[in-house]
C-alpha cells in the first residue's frame, strides 16, 4: 500500500512523501485526532539550531496521536478499534535496569523520524494502547503529553524522601496543569502550591491549594519537594528559586526544555543535599497509566479545561493554519485529522 507522509522539510514549508507500508508485522492505523507540541513549533518555525534542522528535517511532525485500528495481522487488536500511539522506537536489546525513553539505541518520532502527520500509521503492536468509548477522542490525543507527566511523577516517588507534606510546581503552562492533575489524583492529601507568571494560566488551576506569582512568593515559603515545568528562558528563573525554596534534602523534577544552557546556583544546592531528576518523555506503562487516569470523569474533565480543538485537518493549508493557531493558545492544541 503507498502512503501518503507530510513532511517538514525546511521551517514553514511541507512536502508530500510516497512510501510503502508493511502489513504483514505492524499494526495499521488511521490517525483520527492529533496535538501540538512545543517541540513541533520548534521545528515549524525554525526555532532550533542549523544543524539540528539540517540533521533532522525533512520530517512528519506530531507525537501526539490517536487513530483506529485498520489491520492487525497479530490479532491482537480487532478493526476500528481506538488506540493511543506511542513514539518510541524501543532498542532491540533491553536494559531492564533502564527506562525504554532513555536508552541510548532508542528513537522517538518527530525527532529525527517521521511523526504521525501521514495517510496511516504503521506501527509495532506494543507501540498502541487501546482506549474505550469512556474517553473521548478529543482528550485522549493529549495521552501521549499526560504520559510525560505520569513518568515525572513515578520518577519523584521512587526518588524522594518521604516527608511529602508541600510540593511546589513552578511553571503555569500545560506541563505544570497535567502535572498538578497526576499529583491531585494520586497523591490527594499533598498541599500542592503552583507558581507562575500569567494571571489567566495561574486561574486555571483551581483545584490546587495556592498559587503565586513568581515575583510575589512569600518570605517564608517553603516546600519539601518541587517540580519544573517552566522550560525555555524560565528554565534559570525556576531553578533559582526552586533551590531557594525547597527544604534541606528535597527532590527537584526538572522537566522544562531549553536551548540554551541554565546556570545552577550549586553552593545552595549542595549546601541544602539537594536531589535534581532529569525527566523528559515516557514508555507504555506510562501510556496505560495516563489512559487509566482518564477513565476517571473528574481526572478527565479537569484535563479537557486545557485543550482548544482547532477546525479539522483535511488538506495541507489547514496543517499551516494549526501551527499559527497553536501560537495563540494558551495551551494545547488539538485537531481532527481527515488527510
Amino acid at each position: 500500500m503507498i502512503n501518503y507522509v507530510y513532511q517538514l522539510i525546511s521551517p514553514g514549508v511541507l512536502s508530500v512523501k510516497y512510501e510503502d507500508i508493511n502489513f504483514k508485522s505492524e499494526v495499521i492505523v488511521k490517525p483520527t485526532y492529533m496535538a501540538l507540541c512545543h517541540a513541533d513549533q520548534r521545528y515549524y518555525f525554525g526555532q532550533r539550531s542549523i544543524d539540528k534542522l539540517r540533521n533532522k528535517l525533512p520530517m512528519a511532525l506530531i507525537h501526539e496521536c490517536v487513530g483506529r485500528v485498520l489491520n492487525d495481522s497479530s490479532k491482537k487488536y480487532s478493526y476500528g478499534q481506538r488506540v493511543a500511539l506511542i513514539p518510541n522506537v524501543v532498542c532491540t536489546s533491553r536494559n531492564p535496569l533502564l527506562y525504554e525513553n532513555y536508552e541510548k539505541g532508542s528513537a522517538f518520532l518527530s525527532s529525527g523520524k517521521d511523526g504521525f502527520m501521514r495517510e496511516v500509521v504503521n506501527i509495532n503492536p506494543d507501540r498502541v494502547v487501546p482506549f474505550g468509548d469512556d474517553i473521548s477522542e478529543k482528550t485522549a490525543a493529549i495521552s501521549e503529553f499526560i504520559s510525560v507527566g505520569v513518568h515525572a511523577c513515578e520518577r519523584f516517588d521512587k526518588t524522594a524522601h518521604k516527608i511529602r507534606n508541600t510540593i511546589g510546581i513552578w511553571g503555569d503552562g500545560s506541563l505544570a496543569y497535567v502535572v498538578a492533575c497526576i499529583l491531585k489524583q494520586t497523591v490527594p492529601d499533598v498541599h500542592i502550591t503552583v507558581i507562575g507568571r500569567d494571571d489567566y494560566k495561574l486561574s486555571q488551576f483551581l483545584f490546587v491549594d495556592k498559587t503565586y506569582f513568581s515575583d510575589s512568593i512569600p518570605k517564608n515559603f517553603n516546600v519539601d519537594h518541587a517540580f519544573e515545568c517552566a522550560g525555555g528562558e524560565g528554565s534559570y528563573y525556576a531553578i533559582d528559586n526552586i533551590i531557594k525554596y525547597i527544604n534541606p534534602q528535597g527532590t527537584a523534577i526538572l522537566m522544562g526544555v531549553t536551548e540554551n544552557k541554565v546556570p545552577i546556583n550549586t553552593r545552595d544546592m549542595l549546601e541544602k543535599g539537594l536531589t535534581l531528576v532529569g525527566s523528559s518523555r515516557s514508555g507504555r506503562k506510562d501510556f496505560e497509566k495516563s489512559i487509566e487516569l482518564l477513565k476517571n470523569p473528574k481526572f478527565q474533565n479537569r484535563i479537557s479545561r486545557i485543550i482548544y480543538e482547532d477546525l479539522p485537518v483535511s488538506d495541507i493549508s489547514d496543517i499551516h493554519r494549526v501551527f499559527r493557531t497553536d501560537l495563540n493558545t494558551c495551551f494545547k492544541t488539538v485537531f481532527k485529522w481527515n488527510l
